[in-house]
């Protein structure tokens, strides 16, 4: 019977352990993010900008 006990911790902690990942996941996950053309709109925008000579600097 003393064996069994020692089966039974693990037992425990494993259920302990998915109550707290299930507790501490996200309820509601956002949507993925399928807009890449904005994603690259606004990555040739900043190479823009980044590539003139009028950004700002420091003095």
């Amino acid at each position: 019977m003393s064996a069994l006990l020692w089966l039974l911790i693990p037992f425990i902690v494993g259920v302990a352990a998915s109550g707290w990942a299930w507790v501490t996941a996200r309820r509601t996950p956002s949507p993925p993010d399928h807009d890449t053309w904005e994603d690259l709109d606004r990555y040739d925008r900043l190479r823009t900008v980044l590539s003139t000579g009028e950004h700002c600097r420091a003095t």
